[in-house]
């Protein structure tokens, strides 16, 4: 494991110093726990917005994309316990 230093203004450890004291861990956990979510927080925005490119290249590839609408009524029916054909992809270029 690797050491790293960190320079936090004054405000920025006292209230460091104060949230750790309020969950009851030390200042240098919490300080590791926040980078550890905001490095999570990143890799998984980076992972959707890539995710989100392939799919807009798969539809400019194919011609063909989902109905806003008929998808979302399928999530809703999902999300209520119900049974729904999933929706299908159809052309959208004319």
């Amino acid at each position: 494991m690797s050491t790293t230093s960190l320079k936090l203004s004054d405000e920025l450890k006292q209230r460091a110093v104060a949230a750790a004291e309020q969950k009851g861990v030390s200042p240098h956990a919490f300080m590791v726990h926040a980078i550890e979510q905001a490095a999570t927080s990143a890799e998984r925005r980076a992972s959707f917005v890539a995710e989100a490119q392939a799919a807009r290249e798969h539809m400019l590839q194919t011609g063909k994309g989902y109905d806003a609408s008929a998808v979302h009524d399928y999530l809703k029916a999902r999300i209520a316990g119900g049974k729904s054909a999933k929706p299908k992809a159809t052309s959208w270029q004319s």
